[in-house]
């Protein structure tokens, strides 16, 4: 049973939202109702909910505020936005900051909203199978040596840093990362630097070049194969890259 916490300033729209659905036929239950955003902070700091449905304008704290938070603080809940017609702005804002969608208050419908629910289960499934691997996964023991203080604590994060340690050796886009995450772009990378001290491109760089390196000790593969098996396009920009890190060319590395 998924738990959620329902964030709502007004008892009527509160209340119509409650009794919409048959929640716990569809396997959720309302753990939590909060009149505004710093009511559900505070409550997600001690027990965090699978899903957070709240409305976006409400006193003291808003929903794209808190959604910023949680973010912000790698809390991974996923959050379905209450909102009028005239708030569509704030809408697309909680989109870009992951929010798996949105729905209009006015002319809710249970078939709009067990729609969000599902999609929020997929995603929640899929993190309960990336944390799984998480803990099981060689490859994200060496991910977690390879941040600057290990693994970040942000969940987000730490399934990206994975990611890139499993699928180095292709070319990995921004926008493919960020839709792991269902997160904006730009929020991503500048998160990603954050907390990992790195960029994206400068992260993926490393991951490639200690593969290279181990490459180089322990196989006796021309580079050009290693270039290639590391991610790498083309020799030249693999040594280039590989001396940015190493200080010496990859040849050089081998023989010394």
């Amino acid at each position: 049973m998924y738990s959620v916490y329902l964030v709502e300033d007004e008892i009527f729209a509160k209340d119509m939202v409650k009794h919409l659905i048959a929640w716990e036929k569809y396997g959720f239950t309302i753990s939590g109702e909060f009149a505004n955003g710093a009511e559900a902070e505070k409550a997600m700091d001690k027990q965090l909910p699978d899903i957070v449905i709240t409305d976006i304008v409400m006193p003291v704290l808003d929903g794209v505020e808190l959604l910023r938070r949680s973010r912000e603080a790698g809390w991974d809940s996923q959050f379905i936005m209450l909102t009028c017609m005239s708030e569509f702005t704030y809408a697309q804002q909680a989109l870009e900051l992951g929010a798996i969608g949105y729905v209009l208050k006015l002319s809710l419908r249970p078939e709009r909203l067990i729609a969000l629910l599902d999609k929020a289960r997929a995603e929640l499934e899929q993190r309960d199978k990336w944390r799984k691997l998480s803990t099981i996964s060689d490859t994200a023991l060496l991910a977690a040596d390879r941040t600057a203080g290990g693994r970040t604590g942000h969940p987000q994060i730490d399934r990206i840093v994975d990611y890139i340690s499993e699928h180095y050796r292709r070319d990995l886009t921004l926008g493919e990362l960020a839709r792991l995450v269902n997160m904006e772009q730009t929020y991503v990378s500048n998160l990603f630097k954050k907390k990992t001290g790195l960029t994206l491109t400068n992260f993926t760089q490393k991951v490639r070049i200690e593969a290279a390196v181990h490459q180089l000790l322990h196989t006796s593969l021309p580079v050009s194969a290693i270039a290639f098996e590391c991610g790498f396009s083309n020799d030249n920009y693999f040594n280039k890259v590989f001396k940015r890190w190493t200080g010496k060319t990859p040849s050089d590395f081998r023989r010394s």
